[in-house]
């Protein structure tokens, strides 16, 4: 499987294997395993938090529900969990915009460009199916590059919202 795949996939059904938005933290780490990298994301809470397998991030309400999955793209080599992207889930990055419209298009995946996250040296686009978001830096002279990809969240209402689970 190659990354425009796994990424055309995700951006069509809005999940990558058990991840998704409002999936249960219990299911994803039966299914992954534990994340290869944990950190907050505020200082002064311990709630959301963020957790990493390579270069999928996924941020993690309080309830213990997937709130935002982001994969991050501007690294030299994109890293998944080999357990839902296959092989040993190792990709080279550096996807240009052309080739992610392409692939999209290929797939029957509509899209429309995505006006509030473009400017200046950066441009995005959305997918219509799943909301999932592509944003493209764009160097100096050159093509769109992809910098991230992600999957909006569910904007669920906590259930968990007691002073004590917050902190």
């Amino acid at each position: 499987m190659e990354i425009l795949d796994v990424l055309t996939s995700m951006a069509k059904t809005g999940r990558l294997g058990p991840v998704f938005s409002g999936a249960d933290w219990n299911d994803v780490t039966a299914a992954l395993g534990e994340p290869w990298g944990i950190g907050t994301m505020s200082r002064n809470r311990k709630w959301p938090r963020l957790f990493a397998y390579g270069d999928l991030e996924l941020s993690v309400c309080r309830c213990r529900k997937v709130s935002l999955i982001c994969v991050q793209t501007w690294r030299d080599v994109v890293e998944l969990p080999p357990s839902v992207v296959g092989w040993t889930g190792t990709f080279p990055a550096g996807l240009k915009h052309a080739d992610v419209v392409s692939a999209l298009d290929r797939a029957g995946c509509s899209w429309e460009p995505h006006a509030p996250l473009t400017s200046g040296n950066q441009c995005s686009l959305t997918a219509i199916a799943s909301g999932a978001n592509f944003t493209f830096e764009i160097p100096e002279g050159e093509e769109p590059v992809l910098n991230l990809m992600g999957l909006p969240g569910d904007g669920h209402d906590c259930s968990a919202r007691t002073a004590g689970q917050d902190h």
